[in-house]
């Protein structure tokens, strides 16, 4: 059975929804970032980059990293559309996906969240986050202009890139952007996923909204 180790409202929402999406037996186990989880003896035993999500396939193996994981995941799905056969298709996911980690997630966000990863002196953090905001920002408005007139975020048809977007969208809220008012076309294609009865489990079982505010 596959198992999912997450953090609610983490990255690791994606490959949640995206296992509800599958339909196939599969276990949860919450590993909480706030709580200092990801940091202990026996989850870096599981994942020594101490991060979430991490995913257990049914052989055993231990694989991180989004991009990995939701294609994997899309590898044991009938829906052909979450990772399409078009090879231009495909290679619009990947792109997607490789952006969204590697510069919206790692980079942008991490330096709101996560300034210690950047810089070891605490005097300079307000420069970065106020930078990260920026960076997110023009983030957030490609994403608005890529979505404006489509349903989803390749072609025509529903992939696992949809669900990511979903999780920064939230992420958008959580910092305290407006994103009604901002971001339109998101909004509509947010709300679209989170109406899937996949999403609306995922988001259930986690105890979060893609409406949460800044706590």
């Amino acid at each position: 059975m596959l198992k999912l180790y997450y953090s609610a409202g983490a990255c690791s929402l994606a490959p949640h929804i995206l296992l509800e999406e599958l339909g196939a037996p599969y276990q949860l186990e919450l590993v909480s970032i706030a709580e200092g989880k990801t940091r202990t003896p026996e989850y870096l035993a599981i994942n020594p980059k101490g991060r979430v999500p991490v995913l257990v396939t049914e052989e055993g193996e231990v694989l991180t990293e989004i991009p990995a994981i939701c294609w994997y995941l899309a590898q044991q799905s009938s829906h052909p559309s979450l990772f399409p056969h078009h090879k231009l298709a495909a290679a619009r996911v990947l792109e997607w996906c490789n952006w969204l980690s590697g510069t919206v997630h790692a980079m942008s966000f991490g330096q709101i969240w996560r300034p210690h990863r950047f810089l070891t002196d605490e005097k300079l953090y307000p420069n970065l986050q106020a930078k990260g905001r920026t960076d997110v920002l023009d983030h957030f408005r490609m994403i608005e202009s890529r979505l404006t007139e489509r349903a989803w975020a390749v072609g025509n048809a529903y992939t696992y890139v949809d669900p990511y977007l979903t999780v920064f969208f939230r992420w958008g809220n959580r910092i305290g952007l407006d994103m009604r008012a901002g971001y339109p076309a998101w909004v509509s294609h947010a709300e679209r996923v989170a109406a899937r009865p996949a999403a609306q489990r995922a988001l259930q079982q986690e105890g979060i909204g893609i409406w949460d505010k800044p706590s």
